[in-house]
């Protein structure tokens, strides 16, 4: 008697989604792609917004911006929410090491009480920045398009209520878990002068309409002045003040900027070179922001890296706008 064991192959009829083989065609597709492409709805809507009667959801025309295809706009990363999930679990892992040795050796109270009263100055009320720039990618993801615009902004609004949350636990590590600490530095966010030009700029964003012209200025114009300036320049400032174990606690700032980059520059350069009228406009909002991102930060370097710290980070992004066939207002053509 004798068995004989065969073994058949079946075809799949499809190899993956319609919406997604209707862009790419019908083969295996990345879970980037499966999770990022032609989700929202753009057909049978029962009624408008009742909070925007003048738009539909799902609306384009929330934004001046013109793009034939908002898909062309795309994550470097390929973020889609389990990879993005992965990727901060690891980043956050190192930072609860960071945060961990400082708290365990009490680093921060052994410094001199006038650094310390600099660091709720100076750098713990950017908590509310942060607080702000959240507020502003949770609209953007809110307004845009396509998934894969709004996935990038909402992952970056998540961080940077993380970012923030680091900033507060740097203050209560200072006073000892009271609060003390975030009162004082709340309380420089609300009256000292140095922090009133950047206060108004933070509320003047949250009433801007246009997305795209949100992103800009949050994501381009102040994150490009205030990132390099605070967590490269002053950070070398305190490490000279003798506070050199903060950086430990704001390297996450460091490596979260380097990152976010690449989506940034990315996605400001393909909708500039996808017409005149683009470029035309985005040089027109960097005219008018770029300006006051630099004046609202003013203060803060003239306080503590010096104002030459902040040009240096003004050219820095005057060499991205570049890459984008833009220019800073900064640089002279």
């Amino acid at each position: 008697m004798s068995i004989e064991i065969k073994t058949n192959s079946v075809e799949p009829i499809r190899h993956t989604y319609g919406h997604i083989a209707r862009r790419f065609g019908d083969k295996p597709a990345t879970r980037y792609q499966e999770a990022s492409y032609d989700i929202e709805a753009k057909t049978n809507f029962h009624y408008r917004p009742q909070w925007d009667s003048e738009h539909t959801l799902n609306d384009p025309t929330r934004t001046a911006i013109r793009m034939e295809d908002w898909y062309a706009v795309t994550d470097p990363r390929q973020f889609y929410y389990g990879a993005y999930v992965g990727n901060r679990a690891k980043m956050q892992e190192a930072a609860e090491t960071s945060f961990g040795f400082c708290e365990k050796r009490n680093l921060l109270t052994r410094l001199p009480e006038e650094t310390q009263k600099q660091l709720l100055r100076l750098l713990v009320p950017l908590r509310h920045v942060e607080l702000g720039a959240n507020m502003n990618n949770s609209k953007i993801a809110g307004d845009a398009t396509a998934t894969t615009v709004s996935q990038m902004h909402i992952y970056t609004g998540m961080d940077r209520l993380g970012i923030g949350q680091y900033l507060s636990r740097i203050a209560l590590m200072i006073d000892g878990s009271t609060g003390a600490g975030l009162d004082e530095s709340k309380g420089y966010w609300m009256d000292d002068e140095m922090w009133q030009p950047m206060r108004k700029l933070v509320e003047d964003t949250l009433v801007v309409d246009d997305w795209f012209e949100l992103t800009l200025i949050q994501n381009v114009l102040m994150d490009g002045l205030m990132y390099p300036l605070v967590y490269d320049k002053m950070d070398q400032w305190f490490e000279s003040q003798g506070a050199e174990d903060v950086s430990m606690l704001t390297e996450f700032m460091r490596d979260w900027y380097k990152e976010s980059l690449r989506w940034i520059n990315a996605m400001v350069k393909v909708v500039a070179q996808e017409n005149d009228a683009n470029r035309e406009l985005l040089q027109t909002w960097i005219d008018h922001w770029e300006p006051q991102a630099y004046n609202a930060l003013k203060p803060l370097a003239e306080a503590s890296a010096g104002i030459e710290a902040l040009d240096e980070a003004r050219a820095e992004l005057a060499t991205r706008l570049k890459k984008c066939g833009l220019q800073s207002q900064g640089v002279s053509a």
